[in-house]
């Protein structure tokens, strides 16, 4: 039987969010300020409220300063799009997040195409998904949990290069810019999703699988290759029982022992990733906008 490797996300996020603390401190010398980040949230999900606000703890112990907008869910498109134009304006603010989703009276691209592409530290901008499906990754802010991924697989497989990779999912926020970074570093990709026939055959022949489909426990252990390595973006919350809940993935977790090689558990395996990955960006996104040396993250 396999020895299953559990990937821990949360101290490798914490490697990260150390390098980008380093990262942080230099930059200030450089330039004589911290780089700002500025989330904006709209109405008063409970989740969205949950997330900036760890989001702005974790850019305040890397040394980034936090900033936050908060509209009501009855503002008009009009007046967030008025209010990212002030943030594109702001030079104290060097990276701007809009928490999704939006209100539904918002159309959510036209409001992330609004922000400065220099500033889209999601990396959603039409400019930053253009240049990380052209190759210019050394010229894009990639998109934050796609790249968290991309981090936990290179810390466990030696070599990327010629792996058959299934990304299950196509999202523009994960699946489609998984896609790319996995060609970027000359894996074969397959583009799975709710369309494809054939899906347990087509997971088996996964040397790596992502996995973000957003479906509690969609994927069986026995559709995966033995050895293979399973990265779990999903984050469903399912009845535990007695009233409670609790979060698990879009793979059978417990079935995968055994027979995957390594595989991230959730919670705490691509999540901590994100953040650690959008404070990155900010990080990249200043010290491009002030002309200072760019660190490698």
């Amino acid at each position: 039987m396999i020895v299953t490797k559990r990937i821990d996300g949360k101290a490798r996020a914490e490697r990260l969010l150390a390098e980008v603390a380093g990262a942080t401190a230099k930059l200030k010398v450089q330039i004589g300020a911290a780089p700002g980040l500025c989330a904006v949230l709209v109405g008063d999900n409970p989740a969205s409220q949950v997330y900036v606000r760890n989001k702005g703890k974790a850019a305040v112990a890397a040394g980034i300063e936090s900033f936050q907008e908060t509209l009501p869910a009855t503002a008009s498109e009009g007046e967030l799009l008025h209010l990212i134009a002030k943030l594109n304006a702001d030079n104290r603010v060097d990276g701007i997040l809009v928490q999704l989703p939006l209100p539904k009276h918002m159309d959510p691209q036209r409001v992330i195409d609004a922000i400065d592409p220099a500033k889209d530290v999601d990396g959603f901008h039409v400019q930053n998904v253009g240049q990380l499906w052209s190759g210019g990754l050394e010229c894009a802010l990639v998109p934050c949990t796609p790249y968290g991924c991309l981090l936990l697989l290179r810390d466990v497989v030696p070599s990327l290069g010629g792996a058959e990779a299934v990304v299950l999912g196509r999202s523009n926020i994960v699946g489609k810019p998984m896609a790319a970074l996995l060609l970027s570093e000359n894996c074969t990709v397959t583009l799975a999703h709710s369309k494809s026939r054939s899906l347990p055959d087509l997971l088996r022949r996964a040397d790596i699988l992502v996995a973000a489909v957003g479906r509690a426990e969609f994927v069986r252990g026995e559709w995966i290759k033995p050895g293979g390595v399973v990265i779990d973006v999903g984050i469903n919350r399912v009845d535990a029982g007695e009233g409670k809940s609790k979060l698990v993935g879009d793979v059978a977790f417990a079935e995968a022992q055994g027979i995957a090689g390594a595989i991230t558990p959730v919670p705490g395996g691509v999540g901590p990733m994100t953040i650690a990955c959008l404070l990155r960006n900010t990080v990249i996104a200043a010290s491009r906008r002030r002309g200072a040396t760019e660190p490698i993250l």
